[in-house]
């Protein structure tokens, strides 16, 4: 079944200009069937909107994954209700703008993106674990299911990834911009990684000019920030499905240099 496998690159959090950049390098260079990002931070280090959503998709993205930052630009905000292609976490009220899911096809293949956030360290929103479990068992996909858990606590990561343990096809970590080493397939077939890491200028901190930030720390005073421009990184995951039995067949940590 494998030579018929389902081919998903995710890309972590592309971070402005830069990551935008590289998203358009390296999507000619790479082969799948379906091209998703986390595009939380795409217009200017911090938030999204129409103008760069529409960008990514024109460049070859299939799916844009958000998250708490997915509010920063106002002008999103009535665009979320008309995209389905541009997801806001699941776990939101049901008044919130978007939706937290979306099934996208090419040919025969199909593929079903969740998008949910994290409570821990961060806002109070539903519950995480049932809103996926209540959704699953609610939906009942017939397409693989990939689920970005935008997160900021390890252990939340990690425990989401047992909990939906061969139930769903991945589980992939976003928001901390940090790309981990612990992908693996669980022993239920689901692909899992803590964080893919960010796209976007490593000679920064977490995607933001590296001076400024240091600046900040040292005296405590709010600073202006802004992207940082050196040493542009592609940072994410391959991963392969079997469409039959919606499991993980492969893994594979992403992590290109890109002369911009």
């Amino acid at each position: 079944m494998q030579d018929s496998a389902i081919d998903v690159i995710f890309l972590g959090d592309v971070i402005g200009k830069p990551g935008r950049q590289a998203v358009r390098e390296i999507v000619k260079k790479l082969k799948f069937d379906f091209f998703i990002i986390n595009g939380e931070n795409l217009a200017g280090g911090i938030g999204i909107t129409p103008k760069v959503a529409e960008e990514m998709f024109s460049c070859g993205v299939d799916v844009i994954t958000t998250g708490n930052h997915v509010w920063k630009k106002k002008e999103i905000l009535p665009y979320l209700n008309g995209e389905r292609r541009i997801l806001r976490p699941l776990n939101y009220p049901p008044e919130a703008p978007g939706s937290g899911f979306t099934v996208v096809r090419k040919g025969e293949k199909a593929l079903c993106v969740i998008n949910v956030e994290g409570r821990v360290f961060m806002n109070p929103l539903l519950c995480p674990f049932r809103t996926v479990s209540e959704f699953l068992e609610r939906e009942k996909m017939d397409a693989p299911v990939i689920v970005d858990f935008h997160a900021e606590a390890t252990s939340e990561k990690i425990a989401m990834g047992w909990f939906l343990d061969g139930k769903v096809s991945a589980v992939l970590g976003t928001h901390t911009h940090v790309q981990t080493a612990d992908e693996r397939i669980l022993p239920g077939g689901t692909g899992y990684i803590t964080d893919v890491g960010m796209t976007g200028p490593q000679d920064s901190v977490i995607g933001m000019e590296k001076n400024v930030i240091i600046e900040r720390f040292l005296t405590q005073i709010p600073q202006k920030f802004s992207v940082g421009k050196e040493n542009v990184e592609v940072q994410g995951v391959r991963v392969r499905i079997d469409p039959s039995t919606k499991k993980c067949l492969e893994i594979e940590r992403l992590k290109v240099k890109l002369e911009l």
